[in-house]
């Protein structure tokens, strides 16, 4: 099979620095991608390099750096919390960010882009397991909004380009990513990180109890970020979404972005009690009813991406297990501040 992408080509992440674009880079480079001696390069420049968020800045780092493929993993991203103070920041920063690596990139010639969105671009009411074509079929979950509006105008981009003048763009949807190089941060991470936090702190203080928001009854699924990087590397070589065997939808119509996960969910109160048990927790869980439980189940479905080959490898314990032993370790080296 033809790989789309080879070992010469100047590969850049938009968003380098952050848990999905950090764990593709590793990734990247474990596979032999970037070497210079091969004529390869991989640009991670930082957000003081590069502002994303300034069009000509963009441009003219395309005009001089000629990347020949281009991962978009760049966004402002949080929970609940951040989504619900900053509707406005979180549309309107990702637009212009994704929008500006996107259009520099289709007017650079650059010979492929992939775009990372998120499962919140699906309906909250969707059919279980979430399909591709469920795409705007139904309202969209409230408490993020205006984050999922601003991936469905990138995949949409995408797919105007590629329709319009046959640019070389697919997208991944990837499920709830956790793992190396998470957000802790106590007010604008995701419910995963937010977990090791909240209980690590209550060992720590020994606390006797720990109040979580919502009911704990959602479902949710959740990916370990260097399987994700695994299967953006997999759909960067080997997905051609014009091909007589690439995934298309019930209709028959080719798809332009695949659903990335486990197949598997679990509700938040189960997850809590394995973060709790694995952190050292032993006290008493009292759920805060008053707060937004979100979207009541998110499972993706996730034939397509297998149909091509790909399927994740890391457990959910395994991921739990590896992840709170290493935010320890980050503490422990003050990398993480408490």
């Amino acid at each position: 099979m033809t790989k789309h992408i080879t070992l010469n080509d100047r590969i850049f992440i938009a968003g380098a620095s952050g848990m999905a674009g950090n764990s593709i880079y590793r990734k990247l480079s474990q596979a032999g991608y970037g070497k210079p001696k091969l004529g390869g390069h991989i640009y991670t420049p930082s957000s003081k390099e590069l502002n994303l968020l300034n069009t000509e800045e963009v441009n003219n780092w395309f005009k001089r750096n000629t990347p020949s493929v281009v991962i978009h993993a760049a966004a402002k991203v949080g929970g609940i919390y951040a989504n619900s103070c900053q509707p406005a920041d979180f549309i309107l920063e990702n637009i212009k960010i994704q929008t500006n690596v996107i259009e520099a990139a289709w007017k650079n010639k650059v010979k492929r882009l992939l775009f990372l969105g998120s499962s919140c671009i699906y309906p909250k009411f969707a059919n279980q397991p979430i399909k591709e074509e469920s795409l705007l079929q139904g309202e969209l979950e409230s408490t993020n909004e205006m984050y999922a509006i601003s991936k469905i105008a990138g995949l949409k981009l995408c797919k105007a380009l590629r329709l319009q003048y046959d640019f070389d763009a697919i997208c991944l949807m990837p499920t709830n990513l956790y793992g190396p190089g998470d957000n802790y941060h106590p007010k604008e991470s995701h419910v995963f990180p937010a977990l090791i936090r909240r209980f690590y702190e209550a060992v720590k203080q020994s606390s006797p109890s720990v109040t979580c928001w919502g009911s704990g009854d959602p479902l949710r699924e959740f990916l370990h970020v260097d399987d994700f990087a695994e299967a953006c590397l997999f759909t960067l070589e080997n997905w051609d979404p014009s091909g007589a065997d690439a995934p298309r939808d019930k209709d028959g119509n080719p798809l332009y972005h695949l659903n990335v996960g486990t197949g598997k969910d679990i509700s938040i109160k189960d997850l809590t009690n394995k973060i709790a048990s694995e952190t050292g927790f032993s006290g008493k869980i009292f759920w805060d009813k008053s707060k937004p439980d979100g979207t009541p189940k998110k499972q993706l479905d996730i034939t397509q991406i297998k149909r091509l080959g790909w399927e994740s490898k890391i457990s959910l314990n395994e991921g739990i297990k590896s992840v709170v032993k290493l935010f320890q370790e980050e503490i422990n080296k003050n990398s993480i501040r408490i």
